[in-house]
């Protein structure tokens, strides 16, 4: 805080207050726009609520048809001015009569430079006074008709041509703070009565109870007071209702002053019976019927029986009360239907995790190590091992139910099993390559010795090959043979 701020804190006096002098305004003319003004209408809102200013002041010269001939001001949140450039164009729309936006009335005067104390206060009105009796079709009739809405200033009435319309057209000049009426009761002497209607042109909306423009009927001062009136009421019922005591154990019922009225009735905040009424049918019995037993000694067991039962909330609940017990379940997704579940999985995870159970390879790898050796151990028993023995071993691993596998499958009592097909007994891989081997250099060497014309075709039979001879595949290339008459072969 500044220096000079301190000291005009420390100055300050709350005890006298420092008068302002009023600002003077100078008369100068740079200082008046009275010549501007003259040709400009002031007016005012009825229902600012629902007339927004701003699009007032764009919509009315549209309104009009006077667009780039007007401009508008607008002066505070409920009053405007129109300033035009021609007196004609002024008091055309003087002349148009009242003047409405967004379907609410607006009030439009032309400006004067000292305004009385009435002035923005009042519309040019037409009124359409209709059901006038037959007998007072005259002029002061008419004009004594139109003065109870207002000052009449048009009378759109001659006797002497006809009237094709069942109504009077009046203008006065209406009181926008005045309620507007409907109709009017006429004493006609005699005891007679006969009720006139009034319409009015150019108004469009209007409170539907009290007949005034410048509200809506919600926010009206009579519906708020009915509201109000009607809440009232309500609530001084529901307070008569609270503070009535409904006794639930009437003098002559025998369990009265046996229990509380607070241990019957409605509980509030259940809204159920504290007690049932079976229950409470049962103790009445058992006070009445003749068992011997003093009665005395029949309340003291109902009070004792009663207050053991309200302790445990339990008892309460299916003694007093006559309710079931609730079923309690470990299943959290009861009743939701199908749940995917992926919690069996995660534990399934977490048993491999070596995060989790770092001892698990081990064991793992331990025991695939005792499955191997004890294979390879039969094996050795059998013909001979090789990698497709191992292989068909494998195979027959995967045959387990808990290994997956594509195929037919079908349910049983330890999971799924494959069905598994006729057994194909032939050799191993090994032994079939081998024996392709020897065939294949048996007929290289018969082809070879036809070739040399030194065999004669069916002298000798194909001699057994022995089955034992391994043939040994090398990927060496081959040394290429000399095709006679032709030269050396040529490297490629």
């Amino acid at each position: 805080m500044s220096a000079a701020m301190d000291r005009a804190l420390m100055a300050l006096s709350l005890e006298e207050e420092e008068e302002e002098v009023p600002f003077t305004m100078p008369e100068l003319p740079g200082f008046s726009s009275a010549e501007e003004n003259a040709l400009s209408l002031i007016g005012r809102t009825l229902n600012p609520e629902c007339q927004k200013m701003s699009v007032l002041i764009l919509t009315m010269p549209r309104k009009w048809q006077k667009e780039g001939r007007v401009r508008g001001v607008a002066l505070s949140e409920e009053k405007f001015q129109f300033i035009f450039k021609t007196e004609h164009d002024l008091l055309d729309v003087l002349e148009k009569g009242v003047q409405t936006f967004n379907e609410w009335a607006i009030v439009l005067e032309r400006w004067v430079e000292n305004p009385p104390d009435d002035y923005l206060q009042y519309i040019p009105l037409w009124v359409q006074i209709s059901k006038i009796p037959v007998n007072y079709y005259t002029h002061s009739v008419l004009m004594s008709l139109g003065e109870m809405l207002g000052e009449v200033k048009v009378v759109a009435f001659d006797p002497s041509k006809p009237i094709a319309q069942p109504f009077i057209r009046v203008q006065v000049r209406f009181n926008v703070a005045n309620p507007l009426k409907m109709a009017r009761v006429l004493n006609m002497g005699g005891g007679k009565t006969h009720i006139i209607h009034f319409d009015y042109e150019q108004l469009q909306k209007r409170c539907f109870t009290c007949k005034r423009l410048n509200h809506e009927k919600t926010i009206c001062p009579w519906e708020v007071k009915k509201r109000q009136d009607a809440a009232s009421s309500r609530r001084e019922k529901i307070i008569a209702e609270k503070s009535r005591v409904i006794t639930v154990l009437k003098p002559t019922d025998p369990l009265f002053g046996v229990l509380d009225e607070e241990q019957v009735g409605i509980n509030p905040m259940t809204g159920r019976p504290k007690i049932a009424n079976e229950v409470l049918e049962e103790m009445r019995r058992f006070l009445i019927a003749d068992t011997g037993e003093a009665l005395t000694v029949k309340i003291d067991k109902v009070k004792k029986s009663v207050a053991e039962a309200e302790k445990d909330p339990i008892v309460q609940k299916t003694i007093l009360r006559l309710e079931t017990i609730p079923i309690i379940t470990t299943d959290l997704n009861k009743g939701k239907g199908h749940v995917f579940d992926y919690g069996q999985k995660e534990a399934e995870r977490c048993n491999w995790d070596l995060n989790v159970n770092p001892n698990k390879l081990m064991a793992a790898s331990m025991k695939a190590n005792r499955n191997m050796s004890s294979f390879k151990a039969i094996m050795s028993d059998s013909k001979g091992y090789s990698e497709e023995s191992e292989s068909d071993f494998r195979g027959t691993l995967s045959d387990l139910p808990t290994v997956f596998r594509a195929g037919s499958t079908e349910p049983c009592s330890s999971g799924t099993v494959r069905k598994r097909g006729p057994i194909r007994r032939r050799p191993p891989r090994a032994q079939r390559q081998r024996n392709m081997l020897a065939l294949m250099a048996d007929n290289s060497v018969q082809e070879e010795e036809r070739r040399d014309g030194k065999q004669e075709v069916g002298s000798r039979k194909r001699k057994k090959i022995n089955q034992d001879a391994v043939a040994v595949v090398t990927n060496k290339a081959q040394c290429l043979k000399v095709i006679p008459h032709e030269g050396s072969p040529s490297s490629q």
